[in-house]
């Protein structure tokens, strides 16, 4: 999604500036048009070489050199989609509250019309002065953006709030800024992972599902201004940034956390694959090895699905179906027995589609009967096109167009 964008990243005087080369390199992987303005204390840190080099554009330092006048007719400002400054000092935070602009990266910031995206780095006990945090509070209160430093190990030495944001926070505030805010007041509730079913202490019943679907909908869905809660399985990836992650283990763990949020959702997706059965007893120590077979007796679990959509209200509910044959009849059956809104069906014998995989093939089915086959692509696109869907009921549920 940062394919064609202008970017413009201010480096300030900070121990973290080194950390921005990353930043350059990810952006521009990205496709997106990077270029640097760097304040001189920054050049203490870090060289405009480098950023040259990895940015592909030419690097400002010095508002009074020819070279910012041989640009002056494509301004920074006037072209970028989006300025970040990173790391961001309590210095240059004071001066872009202050309205000072005495160097290139201020006398830019206060020429940009497209949003500033502020990524605060400095010692723990700067970041938490009242003053710092005064300008903070009032920049976003002025519409500038943040992304919050982290916690962890500072360069002098102490523990505290005040290190950069990891690359993977800024990037993700970086995605934000540039997407429109489309689920501004939506309560999204989103179920991701597989579940397992314990057998005793060592073993469960469980199945391939790794949760990156229903992981990426969630991550979609807070880019694109929502609120949401996502209801996860075990599974080894990262948290979502912006979203409030509840982990369970079992069908009726997840039924639980669900029913307990249901009320509070005006949208419902359930990405998780739950274990449609459990064993009926579970043993309390180990079972050994003693006989030549072992019968399990499992019992169904509870359909949340069905649970959640019974009386949904106003609220739109979508499913997912996995098949391996009679997907797009499947689909279209289950989505009318479990009065859903939309279903998401995929073929989980086709390449590409299905569990452990970065892609995927998808048929998005509404209550019409009219099937869109998606090509494959990835699934944070799929979530894009998944919670576009979404949106368009919302709209017509509320007459807007």
């Amino acid at each position: 999604m940062l394919a064609g964008k202008r970017i413009v990243l201010g480096v300030t005087g900070g121990i973290a500036a080194y950390k921005c080369a990353e930043l350059v390199r990810e952006m521009v992987r990205a496709r997106a048009e990077v270029t640097v303005v760097m304040t001189d204390n920054a050049k203490q840190f870090i060289t405009p070489l480098t950023f040259q080099v990895l940015s592909g554009q030419p690097v400002f330092t010095d508002m009074f050199k020819q070279d910012f006048y041989d640009i002056n007719h494509i301004s920074l400002s006037e072209k970028a989609d989006l300025m970040v400054i990173a790391p961001a000092t309590a210095n240059i935070i004071g001066k872009i509250a202050a309205g000072i602009a005495d160097d290139l990266l201020t006398t830019t910031v206060l020429a940009m019309t497209s949003p500033v995206l502020i990524c605060p780095a400095m010692n723990g006990r700067m970041y938490l002065n009242p003053v710092v945090q005064e300008n903070i509070n009032r920049l976003q209160q002025r519409g500038y953006l943040f992304v919050p430093p982290g916690y962890g190990e500072l360069a002098c030495g102490t523990e505290g709030e005040g290190r950069l944001a990891d690359l993977g926070a800024i990037l993700e505030g970086v995605k934000g800024a540039l997407t429109p805010k489309d689920f501004t007041g939506e309560r999204v509730l989103v179920t991701a992972g597989p579940t397992r079913e314990p057998i005793d202490p060592v073993r469960f019943i469980s199945n391939h599902s790794t949760g990156k679907m229903g992981y990426a909908i969630a991550q979609v869905a807070a880019r694109r201004g929502g609120e949401v809660i996502l209801i996860s399985g075990p599974t080894h990836l990262n948290p979502p940034y912006g979203v409030k992650v509840v982990k369970v283990g079992t069908a009726r763990e997840m039924r639980d956390a669900v029913m307990g949020y249901r009320n509070w959702a005006t949208v419902v997706i359930k990405a998780a694959a739950v274990a449609d059965y459990r064993p009926q007893t579970t043993a309390d120590q180990k079972i050994k090895k003693t006989q030549k077979a072992l019968t399990l007796k499992l019992e169904r679990n509870p359909d949340i699905l069905a649970e959640v959509a019974k009386d949904k209200g106003n609220k739109v509910v979508v499913g997912f179906a996995m098949e391996t044959e009679e997907l797009l009849a499947r689909a279209q059956e289950k989505l009318k027995r479990k009065n859903l809104d939309l279903i998401c069906a995929n073929d989980l014998t086709e390449p590409g589609a299905g569990f452990a995989v970065d892609t995927n093939l998808i048929c998005l089915i509404d209550k019409s009967g009219k099937a869109e086959r998606l090509p494959l692509m990835g699934k944070e696109q799929v979530a894009s096109i998944i919670l576009d869907r979404v949106r368009e009921i919302l709209n017509a549920r509320c007459g807007r167009l």
